[in-house]
């Protein structure tokens, strides 16, 4: 089977279920969720984002489209885990001998699937925020939003790709779902606020993806945006090829 064919037949399977809608819907109900919190308590004491009416605080407001990242790094684990869960993965592998193309067509079809999330999370911000901004008096302008909703979508999409190759490493979709997210929202989160660690927690996946979405946490000093990319899609390509590699020497069974 050809890399375009076995394309097709990876979007048909992710059509195949409804799982990829409910995904969606949750990353833009999250990015809904932080954008409508980040801008009803700006200016207020208690919150710890820079002010809207700053270039720095229209960034971060932004920023938030990569919530839905959380969901795309799902969505490529359960595309690539759900093979051996669902006992696919052998007539999937018979269909195409070539194990690593299968990998690579995965790879390729959850890179756009989660581009799709990104555009999908940023109209989403854009529909909460351009009224409620002008309401308020504020105008996006220039002020680097446009590279901070660009560096966004590439984290989710990203992502999505760190999540296949998470998958083909780790075969139990329970495990590679909760490791992945207790290690990249949770573990990493105590560290970057641990003393000393934190001062190298731009070094990390989670602190690169903020990089490239542009986050600006009080905290921890990042990358600039495109060292973040760079780093970031760095983690994802090792996981995919050492995922491809270990698809292609390893027993299915």
């Amino acid at each position: 089977m050809s890399l375009g064919n076995q394309i097709r037949s990876e979007v048909r399977k992710l059509f195949g279920t409804k799982l990829w809608l409910w995904l969606v819907l949750g990353a833009m109900a999250f990015t809904a969720l932080v954008t409508i919190i980040t801008i009803a308590t700006d200016g207020s004491s208690d919150s710890p984002n820079p002010h809207l009416n700053t270039a720095i605080g229209m960034r971060n407001l932004f920023s938030s489209i990569g919530t839905g990242s959380v969901l795309a790094i799902v969505l490529g684990a359960v595309g690539m885990t759900g093979e051996y869960r669902h006992q696919t993965v052998t007539p999937t592998f018979l269909a195409s001998p070539k194990r690593g193309r299968v990998v690579v067509a995965k790879l390729i079809t959850y890179l756009i699937a989660g581009t799709a999330y990104g555009i999908a999370c940023t109209v989403v911000s854009f529909a909460i925020a351009l009224p409620w901004l002008s309401a308020k008096g504020l105008h996006i302008g220039g002020q680097g939003v446009p590279q901070v909703v660009l560096g966004a979508i590439v984290a989710i999409a990203i992502y999505a790709v760190l999540g296949v190759g998470v998958g083909a490493l780790i075969r139990n979709q329970i495990a590679a779902i909760v490791g992945t997210l207790v290690y990249l929202f949770v573990l990493e989160g105590i560290l970057s606020n641990v003393p000393h660690v934190r001062d190298y927690y731009r070094w990390f996946p989670g602190g690169a993806a903020q990089a490239l979405a542009g986050s600006t946490p009080s905290n921890t000093h990042l990358f600039d945006q495109w060292q973040g990319g760079v780093l970031f899609a760095a983690y994802a390509l090792a996981f995919a090829l050492a995922g491809r590699y270990l698809a292609v020497r390893r027993d299915v069974t």
